[in-house]
């Protein structure tokens, strides 16, 4: 089974749960939905802004459950498919810390400071050790484990 297939399911499972704490924080702040209702609008507060607001929590509720089922479906796909569970953890980690970044400008307008910048990269940097690293042999494997026994 191919290498990359548990790296595309485990980049999505780290997508889709970065669109599942999007749609918490949007479920859970009521003042960006109605931010968004008013900016609709055309600047004015209307009778729909007053309501609006939950039925879109109430939405935005129904969307974290939705996109944490995906999410968990990819990750268990992810290990299934991948060589090892620890590559599968770290790509579905770092696609998710920076699909998080990129919505959290978008849709909040986030802004990272220096020493979260330094630590996706560190994370990215070890990413692309264990993908680029190349499965051991089937003599070496045999030889770890006469030395461990």
């Amino acid at each position: 089974m191919p290498g990359g297939l548990g790296a595309a399911y485990a980049a999505g499972a780290g997508v889709f749960g970065a669109l599942a704490a999007c749609s918490a924080k949007l479920a859970l702040g009521a003042d960006y939905l109605r931010a968004g209702c008013i900016a609709v609008g055309g600047g004015e507060e209307s009778a729909a802004c007053a309501w609006l607001p939950m039925i879109l929590r109430v939405g935005c509720g129904v969307l974290v459950f939705a996109w944490n089922a995906i999410m968990w479906t990819f990750f268990a796909k992810a290990l299934r498919y991948s060589s090892s569970s620890a590559t599968a953890t770290v790509t579905s980690t770092a696609s998710n810390f920076i699909s998080s970044a990129f919505l959290g400008k978008m849709l909040f307008g986030e802004t990272h400071v220096l020493l979260w910048w330094i630590g996706i990269s560190i994370t990215l940097l070890g990413l692309l050790l264990l993908h680029t690293a190349p499965p051991p042999l089937p003599e070496e494997e045999r030889q770890l484990k006469e030395k461990e026994n």
